[in-house]
């Protein structure tokens, strides 16, 4: 089985168990935080959860509901950010976004039950090999990445900054907690729960922290410069498509150095980051 078949093979055992976490309950509610789930998303998180985990030596079955709890924390903060009170997108995936099928009120609750059940898989998942405590660190790790001080933290900033009147600073400050903390989180989950040394670790967090930005650089780069978000902070306005190709481009070659410089032998880890690039069909 070739990368690019780990890959999808990771990405179906996530979405198997993700339509098992939210069956067995018929109520609209469900019915909300189904469509938001299960309605697309290439699950890129959760797969490099699993694929960092892996990379150190842990089995899929202690990863996965720590990498499903990461995929529904995700979801949940692309319900409400499509609210007209956060970044008004009537669409999501192709389709109407949550509140425009189910309304406002109740694609608020659906995010917050997505956000919650996450903690629920997590703290209902078996600690690894008996290692209570590499559970405890995962845990911390994805909620501060979701909390106040990671993803609502970046959220916040985006509602908040004037439009066109943020820096290079600004934009990496906010990237980096609304759309990079969760990204990062993942891959040192996988890594915590493995129970990775000190130098996988490192090299996990600053692959982790390379990839969160190339993913957002990417996504400016194919939006052409063209953002709901309420700033108006995109990385094409900001650097230009030039600037932005190239600050790309060095955020994949530190993530493939932070491998390198930790010994982190992973195809799928090291293939997950080039699809990022020009090309790479991510």
């Amino acid at each position: 089985m070739d990368v690019r078949d780990r890959l999808e093979e990771k990405r179906r055992a996530v979405e198997s168990e993700l339509e098992r976490l939210l069956a067995g309950d018929d109520s609209r509610l469900f019915e909300a935080m189904r469509y938001a789930t299960l309605g697309g998303g290439k699950r890129f998180r959760p797969i490099l959860l699993l694929a960092s985990g892996e990379a150190f030596g842990a089995p899929r079955e202690t990863l996965l509901p720590y990498a499903c709890a990461v995929e529904l924390i995700h979801n949940y903060s692309l319900v409400h950010d499509d609210l007209p009170a956060m970044d008004n997108d009537d669409l999501r995936r192709g389709k109407p976004a949550c509140h425009k099928a189910f309304g406002e009120g109740l694609a608020l609750l659906a995010g917050d039950g997505l956000l919650t059940l996450a903690f629920e898989v997590v703290s209902r998942a078996p600690s690894p090999s008996g290692h209570e405590e590499r559970k405890d660190l995962a845990f911390r790790e994805i909620a501060a990445a979701a909390g106040v001080g990671g993803m609502i933290k970046g959220q916040w900033m985006d509602i908040s900054l004037s439009p066109g009147g943020a820096d290079e600073g600004a934009f990496l400050d906010l990237m980096g907690k609304k759309t990079g903390a969760l990204i990062r989180a993942s891959v040192t989950a996988g890594a915590l729960l493995a129970g990775a040394p000190a130098r996988g670790l490192t090299a996990a967090g600053e692959y982790g922290a390379a990839v969160g930005l190339a993913f957002q650089l990417r996504d400016d780069l194919a939006d052409a410069g063209r953002t709901g978000s309420p700033s108006g902070l995109d990385a094409v306005t900001l650097f230009g498509r030039e600037g932005t190709r190239a600050r790309l481009e060095d955020c994949l070659a530190r993530a493939r150095e932070a491998l390198r410089l930790g010994n982190v032998d992973s195809e799928e880890l090291r293939r997950l980051a080039d699809q990022l690039g020009p090309g790479g069909g991510a």
